[in-house]
């Protein structure tokens, strides 16, 4: 039985891959950053074949921590940097954990020759930290893909900057060195929506879906989404964990970086479908999704049934 390690696997998409690689036969090890806390991870102790489920407790900037949890695992998926939007310290709360975590775990998994595949997920802030506004020089309706220019702005969230440097970071440590024993792959989620399998009222994009649905404004960047009725590109969490368990379990994609999105809509028809009301005008597509259609075979869920399911 092969084991694959889910840094940050009890989170909101973490929980959904956990569920994808039990339910495939794999014993799990998933990392959790406060083990006492077990509203954290006890959601995952009710899933198929959690008998072959184990938690640790890891802090991603502790090398010996992280060398310890990866050490006899054939798969590793990184999805331990937080997501945060309100904020008050970036570089403790943010870069830190988010980049020194990334170079930890890609000299760790560099070192540990179990591993034969990595997949670090990212952000779409890897290609845009304005998100959800248009990098600078684009439009709304323009739209991008993965052969277009990244871009970064020093104005950008920090939580958008972290990601950017962090994605970056994977970059380079593919280019400077070319004969790996293993492969690393990355994916770059949109917003990502959909119903949370634990409990927890703490979950950052649960929190989204909730302030949107009831017209919440407790910040600045929740305001601007509404008064500039921002169209957002959304993906269904399911289909974020079915494109990482196929990216884990594929040989020969080495060095990719996909982009994962559904359709886009503007802040008031999200509003309107977490209501469990109709849309004013039709989806659009802004971020493409054709390279994991093709490589990974995803078909994305309408957000429609997505946003409705969050609701029930």
């Amino acid at each position: 039985m092969k084991k694959a390690g889910i840094i940050g696997g009890s989170g909101f998409i973490g929980s959904y891959i956990t569920k994808k690689f039990l339910e495939h036969g794999y014993q799990v090890k998933v990392s959790t950053t406060d083990i006492s806390r077990e509203d954290k991870y006890e959601h995952l102790m009710t899933l198929k074949n959690s008998e072959n489920l184990y938690i640790s407790e890891l802090n991603v900037t502790d090398k010996s921590a992280l060398k310890d949890f990866v050490s006899d695992c054939d798969i590793i998926v990184h999805g331990g940097t937080p997501f945060k939007l309100d904020v008050e310290d970036p570089k403790t709360e943010l870069f830190d954990p988010t980049i020194t975590g990334t170079e930890n775990f890609l000299d760790i998994v560099n070192t540990t020759p179990s591993i034969e595949k990595a997949v670090f997920i990212a952000s779409v802030a890897g290609w845009n930290t304005n998100f959800p506004f248009p990098p600078e020089g684009k439009s709304f309706t323009d739209t991008i893909d993965e052969q277009g220019t990244r871009f970064m702005s020093t104005e950008s969230h920090p939580y958008a900057q972290a990601k950017f440097i962090a994605n970056k970071t994977v970059e380079k440590f593919i280019q400077n060195n070319p004969d790996t024993h293993f492969e690393i792959s990355t994916v770059s989620p949109v917003a990502v929506m959909g119903k949370a399998l634990s409990k927890r009222e703490d979950s950052t994009s649960n929190g989204l879906q909730f302030l949107i649905k009831n017209n919440m404004a407790p910040n600045d960047f929740m305001k601007a989404l509404y008064e500039n009725d921002v169209p957002f590109a959304l993906v269904d969490v399911e289909d974020v964990a079915n494109a990482i368990y196929k990216l884990a379990t594929t040989l020969g994609l080495h060095g990719k970086d996909y982009l994962l999105s559904s359709e886009t809509y503007k802040i008031s028809d999200m509003q309107a479908m977490l209501n469990n009301d109709q849309p004013n005008e039709k989806p659009s597509i802004v971020y493409k999704n054709d390279l994991a259609k093709t490589d990974l075979g995803i078909q994305f869920k309408p957000i429609k049934s997505t946003l409705n399911h969050y609701s029930t």
